[in-house]
């Protein structure tokens, strides 16, 4: 417990520190004092910095966050505006955490805070006074923690979610139908909530910010690992498509395979066809559509592409929108397209259009 505090007492040091600095570069302010650890009954800032700007004094009074999560954040927003209000009222009012993400940053300038962040991040304006900065730079903490969230166990957990965006799920429920365990739901319900992606009710956990949740997602995916083998089929047209759905059927089921990619997009939201077709497979997949397709490998020239991929969970929320037209889910498939170039970039998007739009 000790430990902790002291570690805190060290982290709320540095953000004073970081703001002295910033304050610094400022030529019309001259800084008189920053205080650390206010006392003053009950809820009190972290830090106060007593300025000299346009030779009238003027404070800022901060609260510094460990964590600078949506949830946590707006907490400590509400606590900054009542103090200022109530006992500082011609101060202005400043968030500090390690990191603020763009949406936390949106949040403090929606609610009139101005923010600090340790990687350089910030925002403060008063008077004729205005400072910001952004910088590209993330903790190596929040990109593994984000990267985590969209691991293939989390991953399964999310796509679940995502199919039946307005339920609200018992982390029971979840971790049957995503077959994945309680303490993992439990792990990523917690992540959930932190980023205010989901909310906790008495019915079961609910999504918030579904396509906040899809763009990030979208933005740290990359292609599964796994095999990509490349084939030449002889067969075009009717004679492909009846073949492919035939081999897709998996009847008895033995064998797993689907559309995937632009092969998938053309069954969920048509947009523009290409020349090469997609798939994802198991081996037992993989040995049908050879069989079926006629597939020769091609070090070059390939026209259709396969992928068995080393997480099969992904394959487990497959949709078929016509008979043995078994297809990657709407939200793989965008995933996948959105790495695709620009022609996937833009298929995307119009799968997104048609098929992922959800209530805000």
């Amino acid at each position: 417990m000790l430990k902790h505090v002291l570690s805190m007492k060290e982290e709320v040091a540095r953000a004073g520190e970081a703001l002295r600095q910033l304050l610094e570069k400022i030529p019309v302010l001259q800084i008189e004092g920053i205080e650390v650890d206010v006392v003053s009954g009950g809820w009190g800032p972290d830090l106060i910095a007593r300025l000299l700007a346009d030779k009238r004094q003027h404070a800022l009074i901060c609260e510094y966050k460990s964590n600078g999560q949506p949830r946590y954040a707006r907490s400590a927003l509400l606590e900054l505006r009542d103090y200022v209000l109530q006992k500082a009222p011609h101060a202005t009012p400043v968030f500090m955490a390690p990191y603020i993400s763009p949406a936390v940053r949106q949040l403090c300038e929606e609610k009139g805070v101005g923010y600090l962040d340790l990687e350089g991040n910030a925002r403060i304006a008063f008077g004729s006074v205005f400072i910001e900065r952004m910088v590209a730079s993330k903790p190596a903490t929040v990109r593994r923690d984000l990267k985590s969230l969209f691991r293939p166990k989390a991953a399964q957990v999310l796509r679940a979610m995502l199919r039946e965006p307005g339920r609200a799920w018992r982390v029971t429920e979840l971790s049957k139908i995503s077959g994945v365990s309680l303490g993992h739901v439990s792990n990523v319900r917690a992540r959930l909530i932190d980023r205010e992606w989901a909310r906790a009710a008495d019915e079961g956990l609910v999504l918030l910010g579904s396509g906040a949740l899809l763009d990030a997602w979208r933005d740290s995916y990359m292609a599964p690992p796994g095999k990509r083998l490349r084939f030449y089929t002889p067969l075009h047209g009717s004679a492909f498509e009846d073949a492919a759905r035939g081999a897709l059927r998996a009847e008895g089921g033995v064998g797993c395979a689907a559309f995937a990619s632009f092969s998938a997009a053309q069954w969920l939201a048509p947009y523009g066809r290409i020349g090469t077709h997609y798939f994802f497979a198991d081996e037992e997949g993989l040995r049908k559509l050879q069989a079926a397709l006629k597939l020769a490998p091609a070090s070059k020239g390939e026209n259709v592409v396969i992928t068995v991929p080393k997480d099969l969970g992904l394959m487990a929320d497959t949709i078929e929108p016509a008979p043995g037209a078994v297809c990657t889910s709407p939200v793989q498939t965008y995933l996948d397209l959105s790495i695709a170039g620009e022609r996937g970039t833009e298929a995307a998007e119009h799968l997104r259009r048609e098929r992922l739009s959800w209530p805000k």
